[in-house]
């Protein structure tokens, strides 16, 4: 039988990152690939014991259906947390819980945006929103990534080009892929420039709580003030990706249309999840967590640091980070970045090539992308030392 997909998926492909993990899966490679947190970052403990008191004091109440918009004390506990410390979120606006942070980008995108529509991504950006404006059948416009965050000139021009632009997308804090983490001053200029022609931002801030260097910035959502600011917050990265808890604020009426989209989608978020988050951060030092990831982060990002001065340089540069997960490395003019990382997995080590970002895949980049929360710092120094011996060797 022949079949005929609908036009939103007729033109997806498969995530680059989930089929590089196919070579990954061979334990003699060296992923660098991945974006997992550290195994030494889960709270296994903290989460045992509160899934079993759960069980014994509460049980039906893990296993029943749930309300749509989250668990209610759950959803007070972070619209007072994320207003008193950050400053995020006001009178207008709601907030909802979700299945994971993936499920934001796809219910901003199925609530707001006609096909044709146009959504303005950093360039590079995350792969997997992409997919999701893609689905919808939007038309992606990138605007280039600079070390201090987005080229607010090129913005401008983007949004000028193109007035039925619906909402800029943009990950100020150690963006995914490149790590840069963009300036106040450029926040301040992302948000009069939405202002100014009139469109929303999905400010997506999963690393936000990752930082272990340098000066904490206010979210751009902190500047709101007429209610075009989509906030996205998320646990994956700082309790578990696997429990699929993320969150949404955002004015009240874009809260309602996404609420009736999770209806029909998946009714509600896994309440089990939901409640072991909110004993975890009510009931145990989530601050203190906090700074041991903080801490775990630090020496690894600086270990990998110094690894590539050690083994790629000068051939391979990049720039520091000051928190997240992930290091956008850059290959001298002239070399074939799509060439290097086949050659790549075959000196046994993963890393995602820098077009797999990009609004448009068959641009050219010398970019990759590493990751080195998940490797241990054996698995670090072996792959990061084959990508400097297969450097050298071009």
């Amino acid at each position: 039988m022949e079949y005929i997909f609908s036009d939103r998926t007729n033109n997806l492909k498969p995530s680059a990152i989930r089929e590089i993990f196919k070579y990954a899966a061979d334990p003699t490679v060296v992923s660098l690939s991945a974006g997992n947190p550290s195994p030494d970052a889960f709270p296994v403990k903290e989460l045992e014991e509160i899934s079993a008191r759960l069980f014994r004091e509460n049980p039906i109440a893990l296993l029943q259906y749930s309300v749509t918009e989250g668990y209610a004390p759950l959803r007070a506990h972070l619209r007072k947390y994320m207003k008193e410390k950050y400053d995020i979120g006001s009178d207008k606006d709601d907030i909802i819980i979700t299945t994971g942070a993936q499920q934001i980008m796809d219910f901003a995108t199925k609530s707001l945006v006609n096909e044709g529509d146009v959504v303005i991504t950093e360039a590079p950006s995350f792969i997997g929103s992409l997919n999701s404006f893609r689905a919808y059948n939007a038309r992606l416009v990138g605007v280039e990534v600079e070390s201090d965050g987005m080229n607010t000139d090129k913005l401008e021009e983007a949004l000028k080009a193109n007035p039925d632009t619906k909402f800029i997308y943009t990950i100020p804090n150690f963006q995914n892929p490149s790590g840069v983490t963009m300036s106040l001053e450029k926040r301040k200029m992302v948000y009069e420039l939405a202002q100014k022609y009139n469109v929303l931002i999905l400010e997506d801030n999963p690393y936000g709580d990752l930082r272990y260097s340098g000066e904490f910035l206010p979210a751009i959502k902190t500047f709101d003030e007429d209610g075009r600011v989509i906030y996205a917050g998320s646990f994956s990265k700082v309790i578990s990706p696997g429990i699929r808890v993320a969150y949404v604020i955002a004015p009240q009426p874009i809260i309602q249309k996404m609420t009736v989209c999770k209806q029909g989608s998946d009714v509600h978020t896994n309440i089990w999840s939901q409640m072991l988050c909110y004993e975890f951060l009510t009931k145990y030092d989530f601050e203190a967590h906090l700074e041991k990831l903080r801490s775990i982060y630090r020496a690894k990002a600086r270990f990998c640091m110094d690894l590539l001065d050690k083994y790629c340089a000068p051939e391979i540069t990049y720039d520091k980070i000051d928190g997240g997960l992930f290091i956008w490395c850059r290959l001298p003019d002239g070399v074939d970045m799509p060439a290097f990382v086949r050659d790549a997995i075959d000196h046994k080590v993963c890393v995602v090539p820098g077009n797999a970002f990009l609004t448009d895949e068959t641009e050219t980049t010398n970019g990759f992308r590493i990751n080195f929360s998940t490797p241990t710092d054996e698995q670090l120094e072996k792959g990061i030392k084959a990508l400097g011996d297969l450097i050298k060797s071009y």
